[in-house]
């Protein structure tokens, strides 16, 4: 008789266990009605494990595990069903129509100084120069007196300085030759890098100039450097990145380079703003450059007998001008989104 009884539960659990399988439904009530069925208080499952009482108990092992086996089983086919139902719902009460075009997404922009600085970075990078970067606040020994600039030496009030108040020896870098200094205390020859990077000087903002402003400035020292390489790798550059071809070196004076020079570009006078921009000359300043002198070179424990070199500097600031004829510095600090917006299309 109990025998008969583990057959006929055994046939009940494998019919319930093909019924469970094959149900499938969208609807959440029918989801409903088939957990109350099988899980419910007074559901299948219920109803079997009354009848296992009376299996006989060394049978009850192998009915146990097939009742835990259709239990489990209903249970997972509840919660994969809910699931799937629920999961759709939140797609289309979030999304709406799935089939509907996406709204466009709204691209960020560059700023101006960030475009120029990485187009310049990439120029001199091509012809084998490597960033180098280095702190804003900077020692004297760095900013001035390395680069051939001892104290109270007279070029000094060339560069308007913030110092530091509590300690003078301590200033806000007014150029980025400073990185050249530790760069060039760091390594030996050949050097060749570029440093770009922020600048302050004390001077009042105007249209043309402002307290903050971006430089980059070039070193290269190697045997046998000449001013004929320096003015190839400036006449490279203007072509690369003005599409101008021809440049002139006028004499000037800077204290860590000898002999120096002002870069001017040919502008052109080809229209009003050509015009405007170049005083009626059709050239136009764009940095500074020279050969290192030796006594930089010196300081920094690197025998200016053997070795030799150039460097040279540009304001990120007035090339940006330049290139995108803006006519104002301080349109570059006001954070105006109506003047960001216009180089969203740049790269």
């Amino acid at each position: 008789m109990r025998f008969n009884l583990y057959l006929n539960m055994k046939d009940k659990i494998d019919k319930f266990f093909e019924k469970v399988n094959k149900f499938e439904t969208k609807s959440s009530e029918k989801i409903e009605d088939f957990r109350i069925e099988y899980l419910g208080s007074k559901g299948v499952l219920k109803q079997l494990f009354t009848e296992f009482k009376d299996v006989e108990p060394k049978l009850k092992k192998e009915i146990g595990q097939a009742l835990n086996n259709l239990r489990n089983s209903a249970t997972e086919k509840v919660n994969e069903l809910k699931f799937s139902i629920e999961g759709s719902s939140n797609v289309e009460s979030r999304f709406d129509d799935l089939t509907r075009p996406a709204t466009p997404i709204e691209l960020g922009s560059r700023h101006p100084i960030s475009i120029v600085k990485n187009r310049i970075i990439d120029i001199f990078s091509r012809i084998g120069f490597t960033v180098s970067e280095g702190p804003e606040i900077e020692d004297d020994w760095h900013n001035f007196t390395a680069l051939n600039l001892p104290e109270y030496h007279p070029a000094r009030d060339m560069q308007d300085t913030f110092f530091i108040e509590k300690d003078p020896d301590i200033l806000l870098r007014t150029h980025t030759s400073s990185v050249q200094v530790r760069y060039m205390e760091n390594n030996k020859p050949p050097i060749r890098i570029i440093s770009p990077g922020r600048v302050f000087r004390n001077e009042d903002i105007s249209a043309r100039a402002h307290c903050v402003f971006h430089q980059v400035e070039g070193l290269y020292i190697d045997t046998d450097v000449s001013f004929a390489d320096l003015k190839q790798t400036l006449l490279y550059f203007t072509k690369e990145m003005f599409s101008r071809s021809k440049i002139r070196l006028r004499p000037s004076y800077f204290p860590f380079t000898e002999p120096s020079a002002e870069i001017d570009i040919y502008w052109g006078l080809k229209t009003e703003t050509d015009h405007k921009i170049t005083k009626g000359t059709g050239w136009l300043e764009i940095g500074g450059c020279g050969m290192v002198d030796p006594n930089v070179l010196k300081n920094t424990n690197i025998d200016s007998k053997k070795y030799s070199g150039f460097a040279f500097g540009m304001g990120v600031e007035r090339i940006a001008m330049l290139l995108y004829q803006i006519p104002d510095i301080r349109m570059f600090y006001e954070n105006d989104v109506r003047f960001l917006e216009q180089f969203k299309s740049v790269i």
